[in-house]
């Protein structure tokens, strides 16, 4: 299992890696077009447009797919979107290729977490999403740095054309490591479609959506927050920022095995560490080294919620998790532009940045309450078929199967089962 791991883990790096890095390379690249710095900012929405859009148009597409195509696939859209940008010879042409290049990030993390859970053990689901997840956690760590290290002293295209290397590596990987495996469900466009709108998805989904908006309201502003509140240095804020990354890889190596064991307690304590760090966070203001201490604290518990999010809204889709698995990534997004309107909303109010940490605590406390109206509703709808002991037949045949609820109980049910391809 490891190798198909590394290679879905490398995929997610670069998706990352690109999508991170124009942050560090926007006073780069706005030089390099003689536009402001506030419309170099388009870029970056750019892209979140195309995750947006891209996630569910391009899953319903692909739904019939193999999942290995549909990886292969986006990430050879994904590398021709690299290297329009790195050609791009004015601003538009860059916007046009940023927005190509965003609408398979959702169908590929989103294929590959599910491609994870089906390769991984039996009872270690939870930890094979952490692995593929924390290829994101090291593109802040590793990839943002380092993109604005090249784009600093090369030029942005160097940067590009970097990531563009990377993901042909990655491309490469994923063809030849990872498995074609078959389900016994066939894949139907509108039982996946019909799922989105099931009351433990449209949960799940929104506890993305209010949870990551409480994390990002503070982590879209988090230089300021360091250098302003907590009396870090400016020329020392990257440096601090790797605390958080220590802490995403921490909670990497922590929440696998226990959300594996059970997952809502896991996301409930997530949660809970979550409120309590981000007021922790409030209370160090002035104090640089309390700071970073919570900042590490922050990264355990951002990367716990995260990875715990992406499997909660996995088994709500039951035995249609594609579209919601992407679609999930939209919401990442759709909380990103809700944390940063409503962010600049409370400076634009007068608020000073350390208030920041307290409003995001309120927003994740409201998460918790959505999560556990979500752990309601599952109760009650039977989801992931994980197992079964016998292989299907060509003829109709009804076969005891074990399915896990939500509450992460087993219940045994009879089903009809038909070959199918991922």
């Amino acid at each position: 299992m490891a190798l198909p791991l590394i290679a879905l883990a490398l995929g997610a790096f670069v998706i990352g890696t690109s999508e991170t890095a124009v942050m560090g390379l926007l006073p780069e690249m706005t030089r390099d077009f003689g536009v402001p710095v506030g419309q170099g900012g388009h870029i970056i929405a750019a892209y979140a447009l195309g995750v947006v859009l891209g996630a569910p148009a391009l899953t319903a597409l692909t739904i019939r797919l193999s999942r290995k195509l549909v990886l292969v696939g986006a990430l050879a859209l994904f590398l021709a979107g690299n290297l329009a940008v790195l050609m791009a010879p004015d601003l538009i042409t860059v916007l046009v290729a940023r927005f190509l290049t965003g609408l398979p990030h959702g169908l590929f993390l989103g294929a590959a977490t599910i491609l994870a859970t089906r390769i991984a053990r039996p009872g270690q689901q939870a930890t094979a999403v952490a692995r593929v997840l924390i290829g994101t956690t090291t593109a802040n760590i590793i990839g943002l740095p380092a993109a604005t290290f090249l784009g600093q002293v090369f030029g942005w295209r160097t940067a590009f054309a970097v990531v563009t290397v990377l993901a042909v590596l990655a491309l490469i990987a994923v063809a030849v490591f990872t498995p074609s495996v078959t389900t016994r469900e066939p894949v139907n466009l509108r039982r996946e479609t019909r799922s989105l709108g099931k009351a433990p998805v449209v949960l799940a989904l929104s506890t993305t959506v209010v949870v990551m908006a409480g994390l990002m309201m503070v982590y879209c502003f988090i230089a300021p927050i360091l250098s302003e509140g907590a009396g870090v240095p400016s020329n020392s804020v990257p440096i601090v920022l790797a605390l958080y990354g220590i802490g995403t890889m921490l909670g990497a190596l922590v929440i696998g095995p226990l959300a594996d064991r059970a997952l809502r307690p896991a996301l409930y304590t997530a949660l809970v560490l979550l409120t309590v760090t981000l007021l922790v966070f409030r209370a160090a203001m002035g104090s640089p080294w309390l700071a970073m201490g919570a900042l590490v604290l922050l990264g355990i518990a951002a990367f716990s919620v995260n990875t715990c999010v992406q499997l909660l809204v996995i088994r709500a889709g039951g035995t249609a998790p594609t579209m919601a698995a992407a679609v999930n990534h939209s919401a990442f997004s759709l909380a990103t532009t809700a944390a940063s309107v409503l962010g600049g909303a409370a400076l634009g109010f007068g608020l000073d940045y350390t208030a920041l940490p307290v409003i995001g605590a309120v927003v994740v406390l409201a998460g918790l309450a959505v999560a556990v109206a979500a752990g309601r509703s599952a109760r009650r709808v039977p989801t992931i078929v994980i197992e079964s002991p016998a292989p299907a037949r060509a003829v109709p045949a009804l076969e005891y199967v074990r399915v896990i609820d939500q509450t992460g109980h087993l219940t045994p049910v009879s089903a009809p089962l038909a070959p199918a391809s991922l």
